[in-house]
């Protein structure tokens, strides 16, 4: 017994020594290629393609990857700037997400003074660095699985329209991630952070009218008002909301409301999001909404569709993997600011009417809690990938301390170096959990258990945006 005892130690021991000596030249090899990443995420930053649209930043993602030795499988899920990038063979088999599309109306220069850079979107969510660090980790990982001839394959998910294109809702519903063993991602953020979080189910769609043109003072009896629709069905949806649970969100936007007033609107269009933490109070409210359109038609004598744009599931949380990446981040730790960008930072946070910066968890990180926080309010599609296989997520401090995401505060910063550094401790501590896990595979037996519990066993995925193709042209 005393012989088993002094084996077993000796194992872990070794173990430990291993998995800190290969997790330091992970992190070193990382560290020498900031630059060539950087520039690639400041290539993907001043591009700011659009959901959908993301043609020169899939492609340049695409080409780096190749060049690592992956091969790359464009165009999945019928979505042309959607692909997937693979290295290895055998399993466990580990996917990494990779986003890059920018919001419109949110361009800006890299400068802590609200200046458009003259394009028409702009990196509000980071998601250029998201993609970049991604494909920087899983590089990584490729390059550790190919020098200890580890079996296993690492796969990068080139994932296309997070923002309001349910871009992997396609990808989950086409069956690109049931083989896969664990799912890892991060997101941009103000602070490091990888404490398991929620994120709010979202249904979204463009509701359009359809009435009679006519001149709005000559003949304006003839005349059946689209606009007339799209303010009726806002102001009863408006009403609806004292009749909702606390924790929905109602939001929209009127997309067309007609091109002169002495014209009655023949067309108009309003664009609707419904969310909620559970998904099924989303479908319920969003059927709501659907019957305050029709009654905004029938009242108003116009004609009504409406078309399904976006929907995604809850994130679903995986407390095993949640620990293991937060200890990975504990061990790549954060960033120090250089005096520039204290001076960056110190402006930003003026424009925020914050007077005191504090950088404590953009040096460090904000301690562990499994405690889930319940008033998330953000969506993601991430959360049809969590209920298709174990997943996990982090966020790094790419942004200034309480900088909001979709503000010009965080285009800004992630055009700069704090968006960089930021960018390479998420890589980091990708490449290190992914590497932890083909090393340990218990590991990952025991997030499938979890996994299985947490999901139901009567679960049965049904994507909140139906049987629709991708809507490619959703930002048209």
């Amino acid at each position: 017994m005393k012989y088993f005892s002094a084996i077993l130690i000796f194992f872990l021991i070794s173990f430990n020594l291993f998995s800190q000596v290969k997790t330091d030249e992970i992190l070193k090899d990382i560290d020498d290629q900031t630059t060539f990443y950087g520039n690639i995420a400041k290539t993907i930053w001043n591009y700011a393609e659009m959901g959908f649209q993301e043609e020169k930043s899939s492609a340049l993602l695409q080409e780096t990857l190749k060049d690592e030795g992956f091969t790359i499988t464009s165009g999945v899920a019928g979505i042309p700037t959607a692909f997937i990038a693979e290295y290895g063979s055998g399993t466990p088999i580990i996917g990494i997400l990779g986003e890059y599309d920018a919001l419109p109306g949110l361009s800006q220069q890299a400068i802590p003074e609200k200046k458009s850079a003259g394009s028409e979107a702009g990196h509000a969510c980071g998601h250029h660095l998201f993609g970049t660090a991604s494909a920087a980790a899983a590089i990584s990982v490729k390059n550790w699985l190919k020098e200890n001839k580890v079996e296993g394959t690492i796969r990068f998910y080139g994932c296309p329209a997070e923002e309001g294109g349910s871009g992997k809702v396609y990808m989950t519903r086409a069956g690109l991630f049931n083989n896969v063993d664990v799912v890892l991602n991060w997101h941009p953020s103000n602070a490091n952070n990888a404490n398991p979080s929620i994120a709010l189910a979202v249904k979204s769609a463009k509701f359009r009218f359809y009435g009679v043109s006519a001149h709005a003072s000559a003949a304006p009896q003839k005349g059946r008002s689209a606009l007339d629709a799209v303010e009726s069905m806002n102001f009863m949806v408006n009403m609806m909301r004292e009749h909702i649970p606390h924790n929905a969100r109602i939001h929209y936007v009127i997309t067309d409301g007609g091109k002169a007033p002495n014209v009655v609107p023949d067309f108009a269009e309003v664009y609707y999001y419904a969310r909620h933490p559970q998904r099924d109070e989303v479908i319920d409210i969003f059927d709501r909404i659907v019957k305050a359109a029709e009654g905004a038609a029938l009242g108003t004598e116009t004609s009504m569709d409406y078309e399904i744009i976006g929907g995604t599931h809850e994130l679903l949380p995986n407390l095993t993997l949640q620990k293991l990446m937060y200890d990975n981040l504990v061990k790549v730790g954060g960033f120090k600011y250089s005096p520039e960008e204290k001076l960056f930072a110190e402006k930003i946070s003026k424009s925020l009417n914050d007077t005191h910066l504090d950088v404590s968890y953009s040096e460090g990180i904000m301690p562990y809690t499994t405690e889930l926080d319940s008033n998330g309010r953000g969506s993601t599609d991430v959360g049809d990938v969590s209920f298709a296989v174990p997943t996990v997520g982090m966020r790094a401090a790419t942004w200034v301390p309480g900088t909001p995401a979709h503000s010009w505060q965080a285009v800004a910063a992630g055009g700069t170096s704090i968006g960089t550094k930021g960018m390479m401790v998420a890589a980091k501590t990708m490449a290190a959990t992914a590497i932890e896990l083909f090393y340990d595979t218990t590991i990952i037996d025991k997030a499938k258990v979890e996994f299985l519990e947490s999901r139901g066993k009567d679960f049965k995925y049904i994507p909140l945006l139906g049987n629709r193709a991708p809507a490619l042209d959703y930002r048209n």
